[in-house]
């Protein structure tokens, strides 16, 4: 949820350490957006500055004051769990005795019973934050042992919950020392100074080589060193790999907002997660595969574990490996997959998808799928991310950074992913032959080209945006393919426009639906390839049904379907001979365009939409 910066670095003191945590706080601000803070270390004494509001806030607001030049600094961008979005809950956070300085993205569980500990033993708090309890915690320590590093290993053992929790010491100005329990937690690995933020976004401008902090572990970071302990006291080592993206990648690059940019990469995003999948002989070739084929051949059944957009991602991946691989495929939300006791077993493989590869929700799912016996495949963006590294199997989608809260070219990769995975199963298993996996692989290298010539017309599309502006309620009906596309462009409405939105299976139209139905309610109709006639000829029965009622419809239909003329009230066309399968990859992008405008008509920020963070690392 919240964004984490720290650097260390200085050896004498200077502005550099509080500029740097400034810049990556602004980086990191789409993970949340309530309130920011910083905290400088300048040996004798931490200087902690915070404020309500954005990072520019809180950079503002400094340029009145004279923060003290400094030897490390953290800082922090928060999404509110624990305490409204205030002046005094943002993060940092000092100890009772101001030893020590801290920033904290999760959740303390166990938050109720130290709180009450620490009042019986005389300590006061000044916010409503389950971080100050942790600060407090720490400082204890601390003034009991005597050094930071030892102190943080005894307060993690007190700690229930999710954290990850970086803290700076009066005294230590070198060091600032760094804990990871299901939250995410990276180094950059500099010269002479080293850095730490919750992704990699945090330092890119600085460093490119970077280290993956594990579950249940320590990290010491000094300018000229980097030790990582595990929670019990012994020696680690963490993952060390370079970035594959530069700073320009997390710009907006002269379009007005990340979104509109991150659309327009969609392109890119598919073409890099098909590169390098096929070997010399034509077959496909997936990512870090430890799931042996043997164990593949033997899978009775798939569960795809995900949460919002990827979650609608999955039910395009059920259409596509039921067909090609005939192994019965469920998609299930993750926050509810354990608690409704799933039958899994040695023969079920899970996919879990999610960009971040942080989504505590789903985390949660792979965790409890592997207590079963089940193997675990995991579609993410996110090298060395906590899913990648926890799951059997891990499908890299390479989409790049994605800034923009609601997702849209990490959407498009996990579709492209899920085409790879289900043909993969089909090649391996027997279910198609060579040649026919081949077909399928050129027809996924015509996507990308594709996708530019929607976004060729986007022009059209925001001006229909704008006609709508007023608008209140927008449905969307698709069928096979098209209705989990359905799903997500009314989720795109609501996350960025705060309008009502839903999506629907067209068939389910006259069981209930259509009584929303009244004049001008604008309806999208995710039309089929007339290629599949039956499908066609049904969607096009809803298209007469709610046009007959007075509704406004936009088809989102093949070039050369004449069934929508004169039916529809606007048709924004996809390109001819599209594969069924693969429609979602282009049909997704006008409701993605339409959403962003929309919003935009709006004011409202497209990029940070209220309530909303770009990582969900709670549960």
């Amino acid at each position: 949820m919240c964004g984490i910066v720290g650097y260390v670095g200085s050896r004498e003191l200077s502005r550099r350490p509080l500029e740097i945590v400034l810049e990556g706080l602004q980086r990191l601000e789409y993970r949340g957006y309530d309130s920011a803070g910083v905290a400088v270390n300048f040996g004798t004494g931490i200087d902690v500055r915070k404020t309500a509001g954005r990072v520019e806030h809180l950079r503002e607001s400094l340029t009145a004051d004279d923060v003290p030049a400094a030897y490390c600094a953290i800082g922090h961008t928060r999404w509110a769990t624990h305490g409204q979005p205030t002046d005094a809950n943002a993060h940092p956070h000092y100890s009772q005795t101001k030893n020590v300085a801290v920033v904290h993205n999760g959740i303390v569980e166990n938050f109720a019973q130290l709180t009450e500990e620490l009042v019986t033993a005389g300590h006061t708090f000044y916010s409503q934050t389950d971080t100050e309890v942790a600060a407090h915690v720490l400082g204890e320590e601390l003034d009991t042992i005597g050094n930071l590093r030892d102190a943080m290993l005894r307060t993690v053992n007190r700690l229930e919950g999710s954290f990850a929790l970086v803290a700076t010491a009066v005294g230590e100005p070198d060091t600032i020392v760094a804990a990871r329990r299901n939250s995410p937690l990276v180094v950059g690995l500099g010269e002479g100074e080293n850095f730490l933020g919750s992704d990699v976004a945090a330092f890119i401008g600085h460093t490119k080589r970077a280290m993956a902090i594990g579950q249940d572990q320590i990290v010491v970071l000094r300018p000229d060193s980097v030790d990582v302990i595990n929670f019990d006291g012994t020696p680690a080592e963490g993952d060390v790999y370079d970035v594959d993206w530069d700073v320009n990648a997390a710009l907006t690059d002269g379009f007005d907002t990340y979104m509109e940019k991150e659309i327009h990469e969609q392109p890119h995003a598919v073409l890099e997660t098909l590169l390098g999948r096929r070997t010399k002989d034509g077959y496909l070739q997936l990512d870090d595969m430890n799931i042996t084929e043997a164990e593949l051949r033997t899978i009775d059944k798939i569960i795809v574990v995900a949460c919002g957009s990827a979650a609608y991602a999955g039910h395009v991946a059920k259409y596509a490996i039921e067909h090609w691989c005939r192994i019965p495929v469920e998609v299930e939300l993750a926050h509810e997959f354990r608690y409704r006791d799933p039958v899994l077993n040695a023969k079920t493989l899970v996919v879990a998808i999610s960009q971040s590869g942080e989504t505590m929700d789903t985390l949660m799912a792979v965790r409890h799928a592997s207590e079963q016996g089940s193997r675990v495949l995991a579609i993410v963006n996110v090298y060395g991310s906590t899913i990648a590294r926890e799951a059997d199997a891990v499908l890299y989608t390479h989409a790049g950074p994605e800034v923009a809260v609601a997702s849209t070219k990490a959407f498009s990769a996990q579709i492209t992913a899920a085409y790879l995975l289900g043909l993969y199963l089909a090649q391996l298993r027997g279910n198609k032959y060579p040649d026919e996996v081949a077909t399928y692989l050129d027809e996924l290298d015509k996507m990308p080209s594709r996708i530019e010539q929607v976004l060729a017309e986007e022009d059209q599309v925001k001006a229909l945006a704008r006609e709508f502006v007023d608008a209140t309620s927008v449905l969307f009906l698709g069928r096979h393919v098209g209705f989990p596309i359905a799903l997500e462009g009314a989720l795109k409405l609501k996350e960025l426009c705060y309008i009502h939105a839903e999506g629907f299976a067209a068939g389910e139209l006259k069981h209930g639906p259509i009584a929303l139905v009244e004049p001008g309610v604008p309806i999208f109709m995710i039309v089929p390839t007339p290629r599949r006639p039956l499908l066609h000829s049904k969607v096009i029965s809803a298209l007469a049904e709610v046009k007959a009622r007075g509704a406004r419809v936009i088809a989102v239909a093949e070039e050369g379907d004449d069934a929508v003329d004169g039916q529809a009230d606007a048709i924004i066309r996809v390109p001819l001979s599209t594969p069924t399968l693969m429609m979602p990859l282009v049909t997704v992008i006008p409701l993605q365009v339409f959403a962003c405008e929309l919003a935009k008509c709006k004011g409202y920020d497209v990029d940070k939409p209220r309530n909303l963070a770009k990582a969900v690392t709670v549960e």
